[in-house]
Order: structure tokens, then sequence, then C-alpha cells
């Protein structure tokens, strides 16, 4: 019977699967990260520079953040990981999942002068106030420039970081959690995209609207949930070998 950390490997597994199907990631630059304890300074994330449509349970690791000692581990993350995913649990307990990608839409949001996402449909209004955007863009994430970008994820309202010149960061409580608003903020990204090319003038949400909209999408109930375990659901009847 497999233990509770060895179940939230398997669900990060998944993510990850799920990630490269959607094309999320690139490369094998991205990572995901999830607290497992309290204090959010220990997680788990995937190794050095594995592609995520092969990352199994098995291939995750488990880091300290206090211990300098996680870099020489086996398959111990690349420094950006560490960095970016070090210093947010580090500084931030709030953000139990950490997932960063360089998806196409929200990296090209990210891409322009002003990155803010406007409240045109039902998806973006579900990220109405919840973001925050970094303007201060300076390099690879290493140590320092990862504790800089934690520091704007100190007000638990922000659930998703607009990294300018770079990406997209999204954090949540929980693995699925934290995976259907990453699903979300690039399916909004795109429609925002998508509209802009027609050059047409936008149907902006009221303010009133759009927070309206988001609260009651907070609420909704186990949606996230349901939705990552329908995706578990179909990598298991493919066969997969996520949770080996």
């Amino acid at each position: 019977m497999r233990s509770e950390l060895d179940e939230l490997k398997a669900d990060l597994s998944a993510a990850f699967r799920w990630a490269a199907r959607l094309n999320f990631h690139e490369a094998v630059a991205n990572h995901f990260s999830l607290a497992v304890n309290d204090e959010g300074t220990r997680f788990i994330m995937n190794p050095n520079q594995r592609h995520f449509s092969r990352i199994k349970a098995s291939d995750i690791i488990e880091l300290d953040v206090n211990d300098p000692a996680s870099l020489s581990g086996p398959d111990a993350p690349d420094v950006t990981a560490w960095g970016l995913h070090g210093g947010i649990h580090r500084n931030c307990p709030h953000a139990r999942c950490v997932m960063h990608v360089h998806s196409n839409y929200a990296t090209v949001l990210a891409s322009l002068a002003d990155s803010h996402l406007p409240p045109i449909d039902q998806n973006a209004a579900m990220f109405y106030n919840r973001y925050v955007i970094d303007d201060n863009y300076g390099g690879l994430a290493l140590e320092e420039e990862g504790n800089r970008c934690a520091q704007l994820l100190t007000n638990p309202k922000h659930k998703v970081m607009i990294m300018g010149n770079h990406g997209i960061l999204v954090i949540g409580t929980t693995i699925a959690e934290t995976f259907n608003r990453l699903y979300y903020f690039e399916r909004a990204a795109g429609n925002y995209i998508q509209a802009l090319q027609t050059g047409r003038p936008l149907r902006v949400l009221s303010d009133e609207v759009a927070e309206k909209t988001a609260q009651q999408l907070e609420a909704y109930p186990e949606q996230d949930e349901r939705h990552f375990s329908e995706l578990k659901s179909i990598l298991d009847k493919e066969g997969s070998d996520y949770a080996d």
C-alpha cells in the first residue's frame, strides 16, 4: 500500500504528464514543487532536466530549503529550480504547490509592455485582482533572483505571478488546485492574445462583475479536484506509468 507521500508524488507526476501533453512545458527547463511539511521547508519536485512526459512518481526528489547539500544529491535540481522554488517555499509558506512554466500564451502576455490580463471572459475574470506582475526581470532565477520573486507573492490573494520577460508561475494549496489554475490561466491568456489579434475593441467586464465572477469561481465546489481526477483517470485508462 502506497504512503501519503507516494500518492503526492504520483499526483505531481500526473501533473507533469498533462503539462507536457498540453504543451505547457519548454524542453527540460520548467519545474513543479509541493511542500510536504507544515512549515513548507521540505518539498518534492522534478529531478534535474527530466522531460515532463517521462517523469514517474519514483523519479520525484525531496529537498530541504535549509540544506544547501540538497544541490549535491542524486538528480539534484538545477540551480534555477532551487533558486526559484526554494525561495518561494522558504518565504511563502502559504504557497504549498508551485508550478512554473513557459507556456505559449502566458509567455506572450509576459512579453508585452503591459502584461495585465483584462477580464474579457469568464476565464480571465477568475484571475481578477489575483495576480501580480513582475516588471523587474533580473536574469536566470538563481538564489538572489528567486528570493526577489518570492517577495512578490507574500500577499496570499495573489495566486499567479506573470513573470515579465520570462513566463508564468502559479501557486496553490494542492496539486489539483494549482494545476487547474495553471490550465485556466493559459486558456485565459490565449483568449486575450487572440482577441488582440483581431484588432477590434475588447468587451471588458466591469470591476464589479469581474470580482463577483472570481469569487463565484473560487467557491465553485470541487471543480479543481474533479478536473484533476479526470486527468488521472485518462492516464490510468491509457496504461500510463506515471504512478510507478
